[in-house]
Formats: C-alpha cells, sequence, structure tokens
C-alpha cells in the first residue's frame, strides 16, 4: 500500500512539474492590433500626423508669402532692413526644412506614449494567462522574443560558476572626506 502512495505521489510531482514547463507562443502584433485600445491610438495617431503635416505646410506659406511680400517692398527698403528681412525669410525656410525632422520626432514620441500602456496591458493578459493555464514560457512569434519565463530557470550563476567568475561584492560609494 505505501508503494502505491508512493507512486501517486510521485506521479502527481512528475506531472506537476512538466505543467510548468509548458511552453506557448502568441503574436504580440496581432493582439495588440485586434485591441480596441490599439484602434483609438491609431485614430488618434492619424489626427495627430495630419496635424503636424499641416502646421509644416503652413510654415512653408507662411515663407513663400514673406519673400512675395520682400520682393514687393525691397525698392521701398533700407541696406539694413533687406538684410534683416533676409535673414528672416531664410530662417523660416531653414525652419520648414526642418520641420519633417521635427514633426517625425514628435510622432515618435506620441507613438510611444499611447502604445506603452497598450502594449504592457498586452503583456499582463500573456502573463496571466500563462500562469493560469501553467505556462512556464511564452515566446512572441513576431519577434522571436521570450516574455514570460521562470525565474528559477535562469541558468546565470551556473554558467558563471562554470566559467570560474566570482560575484563581486557590492561596495559602498566614497565620501569625501573634508580637511581644514
Amino acid at each position: 500500500m505505501k508503494k502505491l502512495i508512493l507512486a501517486g505521489v510521485v506521479a502527481l510531482g512528475v506531472l506537476h512539474a512538466s505543467a510548468q514547463n509548458k511552453i506557448g507562443y502568441i503574436n504580440t502584433q496581432e493582439l495588440i492590433s485586434v485591441m480596441p485600445e490599439a484602434e483609438k491610438a491609431d485614430g488618434e495617431l492619424k489626427d495627430y500626423q495630419a496635424s503636424l503635416a499641416q502646421q509644416g505646410q503652413d510654415m512653408g506659406k507662411e515663407a513663400d508669402s514673406k519673400a512675395d511680400q520682400f520682393i514687393k517692398d525691397s525698392s521701398k527698403l533700407t541696406q539694413s532692413m533687406k538684410e534683416i528681412k533676409r535673414k528672416e525669410i531664410m530662417d523660416l525656410y531653414q525652419k520648414a526644412q526642418n520641420w519633417q525632422q521635427t514633426a517625425q520626432d514628435m510622432y515618435n514620441q506620441k507613438a510611444q506614449a499611447l502604445i506603452t500602456p497598450i502594449r504592457a496591458k498586452a503583456l499582463d493578459a500573456i502573463k496571466a494567462v500563462a500562469k493560469e493555464n501553467g505556462y512556464g514560457y511564452v515566446l512572441d512569434s513576431s519577434t522571436d522574443a521570450l516574455l514570460v519565463s521562470s525565474p528559477t530557470d535562469d541558468l546565470i550563476g551556473l554558467v558563471k560558476k562554470k566559467l570560474g567568475i566570482v560575484d563581486k561584492p557590492a561596495t559602498k560609494p566614497v565620501t569625501p572626506v573634508k580637511t581644514n
């Protein structure tokens, strides 16, 4: 009877251990693309991009308008005023040319701000599903990244030991000593 109970306990232990080593995969890009938050963020980004493009067009029009006005008024302006107006116009054209890069940077920042919480929500859901269903590892099939892993399977300590690497103790920051 004892052997039967022992065999049952061992079998349960093996089943439990193998359940923790289940490997799953998910395409996070596909998941995020069907989340309602992503659709909303996409709409916001399209509107923002259109707004940035309009600002760039407005800058170009302003520079063209000032250049046209300068041509009309140049005969009435003193030499120093002409130089000032030329510099203003050149600066406007330069600003309009640089706007594309500035707008791209602004767009990227906005996109990052909008997508970060969506990705976090997706990852939290993936981790919860993995835990609820006994998956020890979850791979992202769209990026080949490991999304969920068991901390007990981190081999860094064993590999350091194999290579003879000893962890250095944490050092305290040196406080300067005042001398009189």
